[in-house]
């Protein structure tokens, strides 16, 4: 209940935030998966709940993975199946040959179901074919792996991007078309940085001048450091009017670049994944913005669609996976794409305080007390 409770308090958020086509494909796609909750198909399940899920998820960078998507994964693995069920977690720590080694790993352990979230989307490729040469599904977890998946569930990517370039031509207002801009893209082996590119890009093209781009190998922060740090060399501290900033680990570093180079004011820099850092620089104004990606809907409808595969469960997993995508190997894959939300100072409570992902204690620290009561935040 409280996961579906969940699902619908983002739909409604992202049904005033965002495109009403967007909103109008998730809605529907939530009111057949609560019309039909954890009820029993006709198909005859293919494996009680005795079920292994196999977990592999990226890096650590990204505290997240940690902290909400394997526990709430677990958690919902455990739910459906009368606490039977269990999930094998394995975290690559962005390397994509220790990743693979650990989906060999499963492979021969023999799980009965893998969510996969690819370092690299190609070089996953193999893997996967060798799980599906297995009998085992693979189902690709927040970033698009290649090879024959059997599902893919992400959020909208290139609607990401759209939301926090639109927020950063909105932030720099009647100055955007003389403004210099940055760019700090995510990593070239993820197809998610690809996709946030290409959104982004289609709101800031023709509205700002955009004088720098980079990709950041392997979304590493202190890689995002040492680019901003040439960028402002380049085209002098004072002269760059905003930063595109594809997530909020980047966002950091962008900033403390400018801060270590003097920066007086910094100007607007976007986000994306609403780490608490994060949210606390949004609370400060050092921070523009990012963006809130609803990991409890993610996980929970992870972890159903995973349940669901694995016992044979079709009229669910076809609920589930509404969408199609395609990659570079596969077409019309089954897929869930779940909404996002523009987090700034004005919707830090009804984001991610009311979907308990942070309190307000965690988030108004002594360091951010004044700040906090100033926008209400108490």
């Amino acid at each position: 209940m409280i996961a579906r409770t969940t699902r619908r308090t983002a739909v409604r958020r992202t049904a005033i935030a965002l495109a009403a086509s967007v909103s109008a494909v998730s809605l529907a796609a939530c009111g057949v998966i609560d019309g039909v909750g954890g009820s029993s198909s006709s198909a005859t399940p293919k494996k009680g709940n005795d079920i292994t899920v196999g977990l592999l998820l990226p890096e650590k960078e990204n505290p997240r993975y940690d902290k909400f998507d394997y526990p709430i994964i677990r958690k919902q693995v455990l739910s459906l199946t009368s606490n039977k069920g269990k999930v094998v977690y394995a975290n690559a720590d962005a390397d994509a040959a220790k990743q693979s080694a650990q989906l060999d790993q499963m492979i021969a352990d023999k799980v009965d179901v893998l969510l996969v979230d690819a370092v690299d989307s190609k070089a996953i490729a193999p893997g996967v074919k060798k799980a599906k040469d297995a009998g085992i599904p693979v189902i690709a977890y927040d970033r698009l792996a290649q090879g024959p998946i059997d599902a893919y569930i992400s959020f909208d990517n290139e609607l990401v991007g759209q939301v926090q370039g639109r927020a950063l031509v909105e932030a720099l207002g009647t100055k955007a078309s003389t403004s210099k801009i940055v760019m700090m893209n995510g990593s070239p082996t993820d197809p998610n940085a690809a996709q946030f590119k290409k959104g982004a890009l289609s709101e800031l093209n023709g509205k700002v001048n955009i004088v720098k781009t980079y990709d950041t190998k392997d979304w590493k922060p202190e890689n995002a450091k040492a680019n901003m740090a040439e960028a402002i060399r380049a085209i002098g501290l004072n002269n760059i009017a905003a930063v595109y900033s594809a997530n909020d680990g980047m966002a950091g570093a962008v900033i403390d670049a400018m801060k270590e180079a003097g920066i007086n004011t910094v100007p607007p820099v976007t986000g994306q994944d609403a780490a608490l850092d994060a949210v606390q620089r949004i609370v400060a104004g050092e921070q523009y913005m990012s963006v809130y990606k609803s990991y409890p809907q993610e996980a929970n409808n992870a972890a159903e669609m995973a349940v669901a595969k694995v016992q044979g469960r079709s009229i669910e997993f076809d609920a589930l996976t509404r969408d199609k995508v395609d990659s570079p190997t596969e077409t019309k894959i089954p897929s869930m794409l779940v909404p996002v939300v523009a987090l700034t100072k004005d919707n830090i409570k009804d984001t991610v305080i009311t979907d308990e992902i942070y309190t307000v204690k965690d988030i108004c620290t002594a360091k951010y007390k004044a700040a906090c009561a100033a926008i209400g935040l108490k």
